[in-house]
């Protein structure tokens, strides 16, 4: 690649030399730090590669130049400091130089702006177009003829499985065009994410796709975090975090997306133990790089499990919620937060919805909100609080409950899914309605009620919103909701 005499003196010397010297190991960069890139802003950005060991290596950036040496095993790295670099329209690409003792690289096209890593199985590995085995996005062909942004820029992982943690992961950076998405067959919720990012904070946005559909937790969780337990070949410990996530640390990230769940309910029904399993990627993910990233990811969508996978759900119509509640008790993690989906299973038959485009908003809305602090933004539905016993009522307060009602909007509608029980635990479908930021709840069979559930089912679509039009989290008022900072 020619070197522009003016990223270092003498470069055009240097260029010279290194077609006439003798083969030494040259300084490498790994993929993600390649032409087109986006670097996180923010006071140490990594930069890192490879070169021999005790090699003298410099890196240049942005009228930065830092320098250090390789150490034994040939690694290196050096850290930049973006947090004055501009961001926002008219930002100039720069230019990224890496210097060895024996060779040069440069990086182009370089924009400094939004990092996020998106994960996870089928339903965030899903893209915009075509897809063997799935029907299209909704205004699919719409959305990837208008997906002209070149200062959003993706980077799809290589699927790839490994035994050990990898160095580095096969992918390259591209800017986004219609061409760009379907060729990478890129998230659909990432890019809607990426989208709504683009359009509310004018940065640029890079997106990284690291997606296998059909894949369990365990696989994406780090060595050494894994619980012992039986495994199957879906379900091989730590082998895609190895080959797809390792290779990225510790590239800066702004945080990152998690859709993934179904696998671990058709098979394994982990229910409950799918919470530690939660705490387990979450705390590893935030190890390798180096920071405590905001953690966002999607509560599962109805599917009929029980009727379509009968022989490999255990709970029955009941797997799914279990999943779901565990879901909701990783709120429990610092600096998480969730949204839920019951609203958007356009077919129960089918497991991959197909509205990524409310996916891709509700997650946004999320960052825009916790993370960048946007005032005005309410990126929750209602969300169970206390329960308190009235005669025969039960009175369901919770937060976020402005605008309560139902989705059709008329707020003397009856509300959906809500089932009562008394002292024998036995629930019964019961009438609710709204009363200001509460839901009234009862039932003739229950004439001294004791715990109300909402949503307790794989087929329930719950008509519960608030004012932004966010349907209710699914609970059991006897199996409270994490406190979670960040979610109230």
């Amino acid at each position: 690649m020619r070197i522009p005499p003016a990223l270092f003196p003498g470069a055009a010397l240097l260029a010279m030399a290194l077609l006439t010297a003798p083969a030494h190991a040259e300084v490498r960069l790994p993929a993600i730090l390649s032409d087109h890139m986006v670097l996180q802003r923010g006071a140490a950005v990594p930069v890192w590669g490879w070169a021999a060991p005790n090699e003298a290596v410099s890196v240049e950036f942005a009228g930065q130049t830092r320098a250090t040496r390789a150490g034994a095993d040939g690694r290196w790295r050096v850290d930049l400091d973006l947090s004055g670099a501009q961001t926002g329209p008219g930002q100039a690409p720069g230019v990224l130089a890496v210097r060895g003792e024996h060779n040069a690289i440069v990086v182009n096209d370089v924009l400094v702006g939004e990092v996020w890593l998106a994960s996870g199985q089928s339903n965030m590995e899903k893209p915009l177009g075509e897809k063997r085995g799935q029907r299209p996005t909704f205004d699919a062909a719409a959305a990837i003829a208008g997906a002209d942004h070149p200062d959003i820029r993706l980077f799809k992982v290589a699927k790839v499985k490994a035994n050990q943690p990898a160095g580095d992961v096969t992918g390259s950076w591209v800017r986004t065009s219609p061409a760009a998405i379907e060729a990478s067959q890129f998230s659909a919720a990432a890019y809607y994410f990426g989208r709504r990012l683009k359009q509310e904070l004018g940065t640029a946005v890079g997106l990284i796709d690291a997606t296998w559909g059909g894949t369990r937790i365990k696989s994406w969780t780090p060595p050494g975090l894994v619980a012992a337990g039986p495994v199957d070949s879906k379900d091989r410990p730590s082998t895609l975090y190895n080959g797809m996530v390792a290779g990225l640390a510790p590239y800066g990230l702004r945080g990152a997306l998690w859709y993934q769940g179904e696998s671990n309910i058709i098979g394994t029904d982990d229910g409950p133990a799918y919470t530690p399993k939660m705490e387990a990627l979450v705390a590893g993910w935030r190890q390798a790089f180096g920071a405590e990233l905001p953690f966002y990811y999607v509560q599962l969508a109805p599917h009929l499990y029980s009727v379509l996978r009968a022989d490999q759900v255990q709970h029955g119509t009941e797997s799914l919620p279990r999943l779901r509640e565990a879901q909701a008790d990783a709120l429990r993690i610092p600096n998480t937060a969730m949204i839920v989906t019951t609203d958007l299973a356009d077919d129960l038959r089918d497991i991959h919805p197909r509205d990524k485009g409310s996916i891709g908003l509700r997650l946004a809305n999320l960052a825009l909100a916790k993370t960048y602090g946007r005032a005005g933004i309410e990126p929750f539905g209602p969300t169970f609080r206390s329960l308190r016993i009235q005669g025969r009522r039960a009175i369901v307060s919770f937060d976020h409950a402005q605008g309560l009602g139902a989705r059709d909007g008329d707020k003397n509608a009856a509300l959906s899914w809500f089932e009562i029980a008394g002292a024998d635990g036995r629930f019964h479908q019961a009438s609710a309605r709204v009363d200001g930021d509460q839901v009234v709840v009862s039932s003739p069979a229950v004439p001294a009620p004791r715990s109300v559930r909402f949503g307790w089912h794989e087929a329930a679509v719950p008509n519960l919103v608030n004012r932004a039009g966010l349907p209710a989290l699914p609970f059991r008022s006897e199996h409270p909701i994490p406190s979670n900072p960040l979610s109230r």
